[in-house]
C-alpha cells in the first residue's frame, strides 16, 4: 500500500508540475500581448512603417487577452485543485512518517500557485488601466477632432456672415 500511495503523491507532483509549466509559459505571453497592446497603442497617433505597425489591432488584441484570462484562470483553478489533493494526501493517517517532506513539497507548490495568481492579476489590472486609459485618450482626441472640424466649419461661417454684413454696409 505504501508504493500505491507514493506513486499517487508522484502523480499528483507531476501533474502540479506540469500544470506549473504551462501557468509559467502562459504568464510569459499574456505579459508580452498587454506589453505590445501598450506599445501599440501608444503609437498610433504617428505614422508608421509597415514593418512597425502592429500585427493586430485592438478589438482582436482585446479577444486574445479575454481567451488568454480564461485559459490562465483555469489553470490556475486546476492547479488549486491539485494543491488541495496534495493537502489531503498529506494529512492522512498513514503519512505521518515523511510528513515534513510532504509538507515542504506541498508549501513550495502553494507559494508558487500564490505567485502565478498575483503575477497574473497583477498583469491583469496593468491590461485593464491601460485599456481604460487608452478609451478615456481615445474619446478625448476625438472630441478635440470634432471640435476641430467644427471650429472650421464655424470659422467659414462666420468668415461668410462677416462678409454679408460688409457687403450689406456699402
Amino acid at each position: 500500500m505504501a508504493a500505491g500511495s507514493s506513486n499517487y503523491w508522484e502523480d499528483l507532483r507531476k501533474q502540479a508540475r506540469q500544470l506549473e509549466n504551462e501557468l509559467d509559459l502562459k504568464l510569459v505571453s499574456f505579459s508580452k500581448l498587454c506589453t505590445s497592446y501598450s506599445h501599440s497603442n501608444s503609437r498610433e497617433g504617428r505614422r508608421d512603417s509597415s514593418d512597425t505597425t502592429p500585427l493586430l489591432n485592438g478589438s482582436s488584441q482585446d479577444h486574445m487577452f479575454e481567451t488568454m484570462a480564461v485559459e490562465i484562470e483555469q489553470l490556475l483553478t486546476k492547479l488549486t485543485g491539485v494543491n488541495d489533493k496534495m493537502a489531503e494526501y498529506s494529512s492522512t493517517a498513514g503519512v505521518t512518517s515523511i510528513n515534513a517532506a510532504l509538507m515542504h513539497t506541498l508549501q513550495r507548490h502553494r507559494d508558487i500557485l500564490q505567485d502565478y495568481t498575483h503575477e497574473f492579476h497583477k498583469t491583469k489590472a496593468n491590461f485593464q488601466a491601460i485599456q481604460e486609459r487608452e478609451n478615456l485618450l481615445g474619446s478625448v482626441r476625438k472630441d478635440i477632432e470634432s471640435y476641430k472640424t467644427g471650429s472650421g466649419v464655424n470659422n467659414r461661417r462666420t468668415e461668410l456672415f462677416l462678409k454679408e454684413h460688409e457687403h450689406l454696409r456699402r
